[in-house]
């Protein structure tokens, strides 16, 4: 009598899947993503998805956390690279021209969008907290070139990091409306006009 040995499972690739299902959140949102949108994404059961992330808010947290590692971090290269904020500024916005347009993914910036229309106060707190951070990034190295002299005395830290902010989240939402990298490079270009004069 043959007997037949138990094929081995196939194994799980988590790094794959949590790929998989950070392109969902991003193309839809926290709100509008459901389990089954997960599931169908990454390919298995729901029973597999709970056991592997735990509920949907733990995966969104997780997969936050590969976004930034993959997509999101050029903001803080840039400002431990670059000599000025204005030099780091400028690179960031071109930068994020080029990410927001990318084919190879969903389109603007999944920490903006995925925060849209979300009834999830912790969803809604975290990203808001993960885009303060760099707000906070950006006025700390505002205000180092102040102390330096690369900025004038009287310049506005908050006020230029928040514009920079403010045009970052802009850039995200009009590439998700369609605009092209030539016309988020435009829009980058013109916001560096309004920097001040050192």
């Amino acid at each position: 009598m043959v007997t037949g040995q138990r094929g081995r499972p196939r194994s799980f690739d988590r790094d794959a899947a949590l790929g998989k299902a950070m392109f969902a959140f991003w193309e839809r949102g926290y709100e509008a993503t459901s389990i089954a949108d997960l599931t169908k994404a990454l390919g298995i059961g729901a029973p597999s998805l709970y056991a592997a992330f735990g509920d949907k808010r733990t995966l969104f947290e997780e997969v936050v956390t590969v976004y930034g590692g993959r997509y999101g971090d050029f903001a803080s290269v840039a400002l431990a690279e670059e000599p000025t904020a204005r030099a780091a500024i400028d690179r960031i916005l071109r930068e994020a021209a080029e990410v927001y347009t990318d084919p190879a993914h969903p389109r603007g910036c999944m920490v903006i969008s995925a925060a849209i229309n979300t009834t999830s106060d912790e969803v809604a707190e975290a990203l808001r907290a993960r885009r303060n951070a760099n707000l906070e990034l950006f006025e700390s190295r505002i205000r180092a070139d102040v102390a330096t002299g690369a900025l004038p005395a009287d310049t506005d830290a908050r006020g230029l990091a928040l514009y920079a902010g403010a045009v970052l989240q802009g850039m995200s939402q009009q590439s998700r409306d369609g605009a092209s990298r030539e016309e988020l490079e435009a829009i980058a270009a013109r916001a560096l006009l309004a920097w001040p004069a050192a």
